[in-house]
């Protein structure tokens, strides 16, 4: 039926595997062992660095179809951290702005936000202040903790600083706790 030789069959059926495939069974054996080193976190990019680094030459996607082919998955480890606390005691302050982003003007309506960012030494969280009149960050705080405090405060008294407050403020955020506000400041 394949028009094979019988001879040539059963020479084909004795003969050891190909230079290639011996190659992709030991490099198999290499990224096992490296994803295992890795607690099962490394994927095929992280392999691929590890094993060039250990001096075996060996492009991204050959990993990725190797490990596809021996079914090693990389764990994906959840990145997310709240930065909102929605289940607090404190009163919740009435959505004024209702979603109109296009005030009109500068200095009517700010909104704040945090934000994480991954360090060497730990999390950091970027707290900002914008004024949506002209989108720009008139305000922000970079703290090692959650706290207002540290994060919300000095971010607001900044943008106080860059623009003050001069007619009647909306200062919008997450469903954190509310900030009342005067021309005069926080109080």
């Amino acid at each position: 039926m394949f028009k094979v030789s019988r001879s040539g069959y059963y020479s084909w059926l004795c003969s050891n595997l190909s230079l290639r495939d011996n190659d992709n069974q030991n490099l198999t054996g290499h990224i096992l062992k490296v994803h295992a080193d890795s607690k099962g976190t490394y994927g095929s990019p992280r392999i691929a660095m590890e094993l060039n680094r250990q001096g075996i030459k060996v492009s991204r996607p050959r990993v990725a179809r190797l490990m596809q082919k021996a079914k090693i998955q990389s764990i994906i480890k959840n990145k997310f951290i709240a930065t909102t606390d929605s289940t607090h005691k404190f009163a919740i302050v009435e959505n004024k702005l209702e979603r109109n982003f296009k005030p009109g003007t500068t200095g009517a309506v700010w909104v704040s936000d945090i934000t994480y960012i991954k360090t060497r030494q730990g999390w950091l969280y970027l707290t900002t202040v914008l004024d949506i009149g002209d989108r720009k960050i008139i305000g922000w705080a970079l703290s090692s903790t959650m706290k207002a405090t540290e994060t919300v405060m000095p971010a607001f008294k900044m943008a106080q600083k860059n623009r003050p407050i001069i007619n009647e403020l909306i200062f919008h955020s997450d469903r954190g706790c509310s900030i009342p506000v005067t021309n005069s400041g926080i109080y």
